[in-house]
């Protein structure tokens, strides 16, 4: 049998793409989100592909949930050969206007979320001393955001923590991955389902603006060929690179997307969105902004390239310090 692909936040977006873009390489998959009915029409989706799928109504805060739902799948699906972590939760506004519990549930979710993901998959995976973890992050993982400063913080948060894994794992001389797939605006149901606490507009992306698959396609590439990062979108790199190189000037340059993210100037109806509870009904994987949304993105493809270069310079580089 093939080794499973576990998917949290398998519900809409960037996860149900993600979900289906495994199905189509027959690996049986375990779908992880809190609402039930969404995440049972993309169980029923997969089911349809003729691909064997769980799904699994948790939250990813919940450490006791995520490792009884990890004992589950091996025990009736099989080996857990790809974790992807991709569970989140944002809310729009000024710092001091996003209420303490919005701003810790943002964490917990987006940040503890994919430590314990992380902590279930690398309990199993450190036995075969195979498999490979993906963490979805965003170009925000580089470069923050004014008006999501709980989203900032955890994306910046769960890179750190990635690296530091990684680390470990080569010391160790693991043959277990851990990568991350940083995109930027994704045209998915994430804006309309957040929280908003800004003070007029609501929550809309940034342009350029993609489609989730792309993303998904990167998610597939870097868990079956390894790499430290692939960028998905140019901006999202071209972000990073100014922060590396131009700190001062990124600095300056932020202020100028507060409008950007901000779509009408209406007074805004205070909402906490699906940060507390999974937001009801079935929003699939597209959101409303596909009419500007893009669906080839050639910086991905040097992306994937790179990621590859870097799995094989990795392999190299053990093989000269006498690890596997």
């Amino acid at each position: 049998m093939a080794d499973v692909v576990v998917i949290t936040g398998a519900s809409s977006g960037i996860g149900r793409a993600t979900a289906h873009r495994f199905a189509r390489t027959g690996r049986p998959l375990a779908l992880i989100a809190r609402g039930t009915e969404a995440l049972d029409a993309t169980r029923r989706e997969i089911a349809a592909l003729g691909i064997q799928a769980l799904a699994f109504p948790l939250d990813m805060a919940d450490d006791a949930a995520v490792e009884a739902a990890a004992a589950r799948v091996e025990a009736e699906l099989g080996p857990i050969g790809i974790w992807v972590n991709n569970a989140m939760v944002n809310v729009w506004g000024e710092f001091l206007d996003i209420p303490e519990a919005e701003f810790r549930r943002v964490t917990e979710i987006g940040y503890f979320g994919y430590v314990n993901g992380t902590r279930a998959a690398l309990r199993r995976m450190k036995l075969r001393d195979e498999g490979s973890i993906v963490q979805v992050g965003s170009m925000i993982s580089y470069v923050a955001a004014p008006l999501q400063s709980a989203y900032s913080g955890v994306k910046h948060a769960v890179r750190g923590f990635t690296e530091a894994v990684r680390a470990e794992l080569m010391h160790a001389g693991s043959r277990v991955r851990v990568g991350m797939v940083l995109p930027a605006s994704i045209n998915t149901p994430f804006y309309d389902t957040a929280g908003n606490r800004m003070r007029e507009g609501v929550p809309r992306p940034v342009p350029p603006v993609y489609q989730p698959e792309l993303v998904a396609e990167a998610i597939r590439h870097i868990a079956e060929r390894g790499g430290r990062e692939i960028f998905v979108g140019g901006v999202a790199e071209a972000a990073a690179m100014a922060r590396s190189l131009a700190p001062a000037l990124t600095n300056q340059a932020l202020p100028l997307t507060y409008t950007a993210q901000r779509a009408g100037t209406a007074p805004a109806e205070a909402r906490s969105g699906n940060v507390f509870q999974s937001t009801p009904g079935d929003r699939g994987i597209h959101g409303r902004f596909g009419a500007q949304a893009l669906r080839v993105s050639p910086h991905l493809w040097l992306a994937e390239a790179r990621s590859s270069a870097e799995a094989v310079l990795s392999g190299l580089t053990r093989r000269a310090f006498g690890r596997r």
